[in-house]
């Protein structure tokens, strides 16, 4: 048995990116983050579809269409395959943990 909220470094000086299941159709990622956001350049352009929860925290998501989406606990959103977007922020005060199911 695992547990989500555990096994959290006290400093995470880069975003933790861990696969908890992998499968040929699905794949369940924990992020793990403290005030990261995307890198200034660029966007994640990607070929599944993702659906992505805010398990603690709070995360910032900005599309290129414009649109920007405020996460707290307990918020979701699904991101259709290739739409392009990245991570404005996340909470600076606290870890932010995201769980993402990328799917086809």
């Amino acid at each position: 048995m695992n547990n989500v909220f555990s096994d959290i470094p006290k400093s995470i000086p880069d975003e933790i990116f861990e696969d908890i299941l992998s499968t040929g159709n699905i794949r369940i990622e924990r992020i793990v983050s403290d005030g990261h956001s995307s890198p200034d350049v660029g966007w994640y352009d990607q070929s599944e579809h993702e659906w992505v929860l805010v398990l603690k925290g709070q995360g910032v998501i900005e599309f290129e269409a414009g649109r920007i989406c405020t996460l707290s606990e307990g918020d979701f959103i699904n991101i259709e395959a290739g739409t392009k977007h990245k991570v404005l922020s996340t909470s600076p005060d606290e870890v932010t943990i995201w769980l993402a199911i990328f799917y086809s």
